[in-house]
């Protein structure tokens, strides 16, 4: 084995450019293959790192699926009726549940602090338990708390973005904010979070619902708005216990809803592992679609191997009639060949592995998308160029050892 490895060598020596040409499909196969992998798997870990910092093991009851793919029927959907904070006060009351948020939003209000502004916040109306379901830190000042619920105070707390490009260096705590007409203490910034998918999670101000219900009435004039204007509610459950708390949900729901056995959920259950499996799903399409592209890059630089192959065997036609008269099989020439293509492929596989990850790294350097090489990569890496090398390489490697040793050493 060891000699037909040597002879392989010195037949890429003596044709550099030819054999670096022919690998050059593979080449670009693999790192694309490469690059593209990382790019998925760092993003996926991004995004599951992400939801998990939204809160532990939510549960979220809504009106409408946030994980089901597919048509919508909106108008099925509005004729739903609303969740309510008395929804969330029963829930929270179950065994299986720490707490039940209720809240309502508004996205892309605008804020005003004397001569400042910020554009496109979300208003949330929630309750005081808001930080402890998504993992918000008071950073600055304090939370809202059960009486700012009961007395529907005019009290918020604000996302450190707002609070940078509203109020800079200065305090914000004690603050007025405008909101249209409405005026809102500021009583508590969180700390820091990030973004969520590219938005961020710190352009926002967090008031009592009972506030909000008061200030804010919702407009329910269209299909849309009826169907996705309301509350929902985030639930805690206890630790382990997601799937007894989602049964318990359920259950409370359809008896406070008066729905008969026969009769379908008309509310919707979803936790932070569904939101995670339909993004994934949702990028398995463009993962499928890069993969078609790489092996389709594979399958031309196959071909290349196979034919620059079959000009090997025809240059080679006479060397092959003396190695067969000097006893060598037709087991041994269809081995030298077929470990020549075979070579040939993974030297192009392993120089496009490590410009895929040298791609992908740099792409995490220029831009916010983040790389994640894994070993199973290498190894689909490797696997793919053996494959190709051996599947091309099997005709030319076959024509050579069926070659007739007379007519061979009589080929000029």
């Amino acid at each position: 084995m060891g000699e037909i490895l040597n002879l392989a060598f010195q037949t890429f020596r003596a044709h550099k450019m030819r054999s670096f040409l022919t690998t050059l499909g593979i080449i670009i196969g693999v790192t694309t293959v490469i690059a593209i992998l990382s790019l998925i798997e760092g993003l996926n870990q991004s995004v599951a790192k992400q939801i998990r910092s939204i809160g532990s093991d939510l549960i979220f009851v809504t009106k409408f699926s946030m994980v089901r793919m597919g048509p919508t029927n909106f108008e099925e959907i509005a004729e739903r009726p609303d969740l309510t904070p008395e929804d969330a006060l029963a829930i929270k009351q179950l065994s299986s549940v720490e707490t039940a948020i209720p809240t309502i939003e508004q996205n892309f209000a605008k804020l005003k602090y004397r001569d400042k502004e910020v554009a496109q916040t979300s208003i949330e109306g929630s309750s005081e338990d808001f930080s402890k379901a998504y993992n918000y830190i008071v950073e600055i000042g304090r939370d809202l708390n059960f009486d700012d619920i009961l007395y529907k105070r005019n009290v918020g707390v604000i996302g450190s973005y707002v609070a940078k490009n509203l109020f800079g260096d200065e305090s914000p705590i004690g603050k007025d904010l405008n909101i249209g007409a409405h005026r809102i203490k500021i009583i508590g910034v969180y700390k820091e979070k990030g973004s969520f998918l590219g938005q961020s999670m710190d352009n926002l101000i967090v008031i009592p619902y009972t506030f909000y219900d008061k200030t804010f009435p919702r407009r329910r004039a269209t299909v849309f708005e009826k169907a996705f204007g309301g509350y929902t509610i985030s639930v805690v459950p206890k630790p382990k216990m997601v799937e007894r708390a989602m049964d318990e949900i359920r259950e409370l729901m359809r008896r406070r809803r008066g729905l008969r056995l026969d009769e379908p959920d008309n509310f919707e259950l979803g936790t932070q592992q569904m939101l995670f499996e339909l993004y994934q799903n949702i990028t398995r399409v463009g993962f499928v679609a890069i993969v078609a592209i790489a092996v389709i890059s594979l399958i031309v630089g196959g071909i290349g191997i196979m034919n620059i192959m079959l000009v090997s065997v025809a240059e080679r036609t006479r060397e092959i009639g003396i190695r067969k008269a000097v006893g060598a099989s037709n087991q041994n020439i269809l081995l030298q060949f077929l470990t020549e293509s075979s070579v040939l492929a993974l030297v192009g596989g392993i120089i496009g592995i490590i410009l895929g990850v040298l791609l992908a790294l740099l792409i995490s350097i220029v831009s916010p998308l983040k790389a994640a090489v894994s070993l199973w990569m290498i190894i689909l890496g490797f696997g793919f160029s053996a494959a190709v090398g051996i599947f091309f390489g099997m005709y030319p490697a076959r024509k050579a050892a069926s070659l007739n040793p007379i007519e061979a050493l009589r080929y000029e």
